[in-house]
């Protein structure tokens, strides 16, 4: 039986990355964007809430969905489909979206006073962070893209080194106290295998688990069972975790990871919990999203740079305005451009997405 949760569950993450994108434009700790405003702290807590958790939940769904997908389709023929839905918008957005953001980013970061068109040689012969932020070459939100084409061929690899080893895949049913225990190891991944400031063995490690052990019904039930509980931790922990570091003026270090890591987990044990029990159904508006989620992910994160660039001399120091105006217009433009490319067969296919002939796309 399909698992209408892992959709729901994703599409919302996809939905609050706006608001997240743009909170990133006040941080508090000086680390560049495309563009910046000024610190807030109360803007920047939220990021910082939110940032353990954000990302990973949408590999562990990866991983899930890996398996499913693996019921129905050969290795070979999984991986054809990774090309075709993660590297190709992987480029295609590299190419035509990072370039404005980078410029923007130029502009307002390090003076560029130059034309769009010129700053083209700049994008793609300024190697230095991949985040564009300084004009160079960057990768945006596409970087998790690439992560994921990458954790995918290797985690392949490991699925059929298991197989062959057990000669049949574990069955990853284990009690509720085991799966806590698996926050355990993240503190030691964060500074492992790291490009552009993401880690790579973080982010593999939560795939596999979402393979091997989240694909059990019962993991899955007592996931749904303990849900509330998860969540208490994870908002307890998320909570000390911006105390500390934004609030507090003082570096806690490893204490300071630690609670990260506690964030990170157990609220992932709550979105899935919460997930499975109030978001496992299908509806029309589930099914909107869901088919146009993919195209959503790629054509945000533009609209919102261009909109907080266009609108901060007209918006000010008003902190509210400054941040929901841009929000709100990038919503619109949006979804408006996600339709319109849904409509369009090779737009949707350069974007990771089916058409409107196709049944929907599947960011996992």
């Amino acid at each position: 039986m399909r698992k209408h949760f892992i959709d729901n569950i994703r599409c919302l993450i996809i939905l609050l990355l706006i608001p997240y994108h743009a909170a990133q434009a006040f941080n508090t700790w000086g680390e560049l964007n495309y563009f910046l405003f000024y610190p807030d702290k109360a803007i920047s807590s939220f990021i910082v809430f939110c940032s353990p958790f954000y990302m990973p939940v949408m590999f562990l769904l990866a991983g899930m969905s890996t398996r499913y997908a693996l019921k129905k389709r050969t290795y070979g023929q999984f991986m054809i489909e990774r090309v075709k839905r993660l590297l190709i918008p992987f480029v295609f957005g590299t190419l035509f979206f990072c370039p404005v953001m980078a410029y923007i980013g130029d502009k307002t970061n390090c003076g560029y006073g130059g034309g769009f068109f010129g700053h083209y040689r700049i994008f793609f012969t300024k190697w230095t962070d991949l985040s564009g932020f300084d004009g160079g070459f960057g990768v945006g939100q596409f970087w998790f893209l690439y992560f994921l084409f990458v954790i995918s061929v290797v985690g392949i690899g490991i699925i059929a080194l298991s197989k062959r080893i057990f000669k049949k895949e574990p069955s990853g049913n284990l009690p509720f106290w085991a799966l806590c225990l698996f926050v355990i190891p993240l503190p030691f991944l964060y500074d492992l295998l790291v490009v552009g400031g993401k880690s790579f063995a973080e982010y593999l490690y939560v795939f596999l688990i979402g393979y091997f052990i989240f694909t059990n019904d019962e993991v899955l039930e007592r996931i749904e069972k303990y849900r509330y509980v998860s969540l208490a931790v994870g908002l307890v922990s998320g909570i000390t975790d911006v105390y500390m570091f934004i609030w507090s003026g003082k570096d806690f270090g490893v204490v300071n990871t630690i609670a990260k890591a506690f964030t990170e987990w157990f609220m992932i044990l709550a979105l899935i919990g919460i997930g499975k029990n109030l978001l496992d159904r299908s509806g029309k508006v589930s099914g909107y999203l869901s088919q146009r989620s993919f195209l959503f992910f790629s054509i945000h994160f533009l609209w919102m740079v261009l909109f907080q660039y266009w609108f901060s001399d007209l918006l000010g120091t008003n902190t509210v305005l400054a941040y929901s105006v841009p929000v709100v217009c990038a919503y619109l433009a949006t979804f408006a451009c996600a339709e319109i490319a849904f409509r369009i067969p090779f737009l949707s296919f350069l974007m990771g997405a089916k058409g409107r002939s196709g049944s929907g796309r599947k960011i996992s």
